[in-house]
């Protein structure tokens, strides 16, 4: 099962990160939006939502995206996940987020696309997915 999907971050305090080429970033306390997807051939949906999960709950592992070195901040915690299954809508996803955001990490998880960003910043307030999955799915 392929597919795209939102985590839903909470970041507990104002955090600075090394976000591996990115560099050192500041990062404020709220709430926190990565759109990615798995259509790899030798990945899942499942399997790599279940990775970010056990990144984010470990705290440690072997960091490879963007994603990898946020999740594993000891401030940071994966409130909600939501899946568009066999849905190839990774940019559509995060474009739409990001004109509801308050801003997004520039260069942040999409270095193979043309977007601005995959991850987007919304204060202390959670957004309300459901709100933005009419307007995204196709």
């Amino acid at each position: 099962m392929k597919g795209t999907y939102i985590l839903l971050i909470r970041l507990e305090n104002d955090s600075r990160m090394r976000i591996g080429r990115l560099g050192n970033l500041d990062f404020k306390e709220g709430y926190y939006c990565y759109v990615g997807s798995a259509f790899g051939k030798s990945v899942s949906l499942k399997n790599r939502i279940r990775r970010h999960e056990r990144l984010n709950r470990d705290k440690e592992g072997k960091l490879r995206w963007h994603i990898d070195y946020f999740l594993t901040n000891p401030n940071a915690s994966i409130e909600k996940i939501v899946e568009f299954v066999e849905k190839r809508i990774e940019c559509r996803v995060s474009q739409s987020l990001s004109k509801h955001a308050i801003t997004s990490v520039e260069g942040f998880g999409c270095s193979d696309c043309k977007c601005q960003s995959h991850l987007h910043y919304f204060g202390e307030a959670a957004p309300p997915l459901t709100r933005f999955l009419g307007a995204i799915s196709p």
